[in-house]
């Protein structure tokens, strides 16, 4: 799959979803090259770094930077990540100007459930999700960050050389928007549910958005024609 067009679709998702205190920046190589991957994982893989970083910037936004280009991975860069193998990948580079980590935080930013943010502002799942999504495609993630310097994510993924001559010319589909169906969305976490219903709005969805799992659920139950679709974190309490 070629990368480009699905970064640039979740960045004008993002940018319509994050707050106007955050500002995007982007450089995207116009063709570095193609990669062997789902489309709904790279999508998931930026949305995750970039809402994390986001996280970060929250409380005196900053400045969120995406950037995309073909790199060759020397020895040298191999002794430093075992990881990696010598050879081409495509980089995705994702930083803020958010408050940073010690180095004893970096050492488990991978391990699920560890997070640093307060009770309703995250699960610590969205960094795991994306190092296992990066290692199953053979790729690594490293990252770079001090306290009070922000952060710097780099992904790799290996590039596929000699294929693109028998990649035939595709035409990226955006995503189909809604109708006005009417979705449920249900978490106990402030921040994500905010984001989530912005989202789902921007795609032209009716969002009633529910922290409470009883209320939830109660609602359901007294128009369950209405609703189209479920959407719902599924460890909320008092489930």
């Amino acid at each position: 799959m070629q990368i480009v067009p699905i970064i640039k679709e979740a960045l004008k998702l993002l940018r319509a979803s994050l707050p106007s205190t955050i500002e995007i920046r982007q450089q995207i190589e116009s063709d570095p090259g193609i990669i062997e991957a789902d489309p709904t994982q790279i999508h998931q893989v930026l949305m995750n770094l970039c809402t994390n970083a986001a996280q970060a910037m929250n409380e005196n936004g900053g400045v969120l930077e995406v950037n995309l280009t073909s790199v060759q991975i020397d020895e040298a860069l191999t002794k430093q990540h075992q990881e990696l193998s010598s050879g081409s990948y495509i980089r995705l580079t994702v930083s803020d100007t958010g408050h940073g980590m010690s180095r004893e935080v970096m050492e488990r930013i991978f391990d699920p459930y560890f997070t640093t943010k307060k009770v309703g502002e995250g699960t610590g799942l969205g960094l795991s999700v994306v190092h296992g999504i990066v290692k199953s495609l053979k790729g690594a993630v490293t990252v770079y960050s001090k306290p009070g310097k922000g952060s710097v994510f780099h992904v790799y993924f290996p590039r596929l050389n000699g294929a693109k001559e028998h990649l035939e010319s595709q035409n990226f589909e955006p995503p189909l928007l809604g109708n006005r169906e009417c979705i449920p969305l249900i978490d106990d976490e402030l921040a994500l549910m905010e984001l989530e219903k912005r989202m789902l709005e921007h795609l032209q969805y009716e969002v009633v958005a529910k922290m409470d799992s009883l209320e939830a659920l109660e609602c359901f139950c007294n128009q369950p024609d209405k609703f189209h679709l479920v959407i719902t974190d599924m460890t909320m309490p008092q489930r």
